[in-house]
């Protein structure tokens, strides 16, 4: 049997199939300049200081802080998206894929305004806070009650854990199913989203304990789950456990 028999065989792949495989999503890595690294390990320190600095404010009133601390927190994270995060579309975004066998890498690092593309994702980000709204209360927030401080405590996740996300990924549909999907490798944007997943569903154990303490009160814990969540989760996947997967393959 000669070789190009094997290759035309009922097994070899067609370039049909080939054109219809679907593509890895691949990690978002932080800008290779100092400022990008140095601004990255930053902003967790800053933005829990700021909530540390805030707290008894926060428990005393949780919507007058939250409202007020709501523009602080974005003008940090677009700051830190456009100095430390390639933009969707980007060249840079997409050098993390290797190139296939002959395939000549790109030079060129031009893609959509930073800026704009911020501007963009703070948008998106606002559209998507009823979303993560409704799934705090299908998780046990206060239907009737409460409502300013859940959407108050929504819009800070999203801004912490979609923004980024949203900055870095844009709409490419597959890549946001494989990171709602958990099979999106970890970086910082997923590592972050991961994190206040995970940290605003542990801030809600305290709350049914019977202690009568004033920080108890919805979204206290909450609010310190998803930002100590998102910011550690975010800094440990981007340092080191970039490139892994939740599903344990790398």
């Amino acid at each position: 049997m000669s070789p190009s028999a094997v290759t035309k065989g009922p097994l070899a792949p067609t370039t049909e199939a080939k054109a219809k495989a679907p593509a890895a999503v691949h990690p978002i890595p932080v800008l290779d300049t100092p400022l990008a690294k140095g601004l990255s390990f930053a902003r967790p320190a800053l933005l829990l200081g700021l909530l540390a600095a805030r707290f008894d404010a926060l428990v005393s009133d949780p919507v007058s802080t939250l409202w007020s601390a709501l523009p602080v927190v974005a003008v940090i994270q677009a700051v830190y998206a456009v100095l430390c995060l390639p933009g969707a579309g980007s060249q840079l975004a997409k050098a993390a894929r290797k190139p296939r066998p002959g395939e000549r890498k790109k030079n060129d690092m031009t893609g959509p305004d930073p800026i704009s593309t911020a501007l963009l994702s703070l948008v998106l980000t606002s559209i998507a806070t009823p979303a993560v709204y409704a799934l705090f209360v299908l998780f046990g927030a206060p239907l009737l009650d409460h409502v300013p401080h859940t959407i108050l405590c929504s819009a800070h996740f999203a801004l912490l854990g979609l923004f980024p996300v949203f900055y870095a990924r844009g709409v490419n549909g597959e890549a946001l199913v494989a990171v709602s999907g958990a099979s999106a490798p970890l970086d910082e944007t997923f590592g972050g989203l991961a994190g206040a997943v995970v940290g605003a569903w542990l801030g809600a154990v305290p709350i049914p304990l019977d202690w009568d303490r004033e920080w108890q009160r919805w979204p206290v814990t909450i609010v310190v789950g998803l930002y100590g969540g998102s910011l550690l989760g975010g800094w440990a996947s981007g340092a080191l456990l970039y490139g892994r997967s939740l599903r344990g393959r790398a």
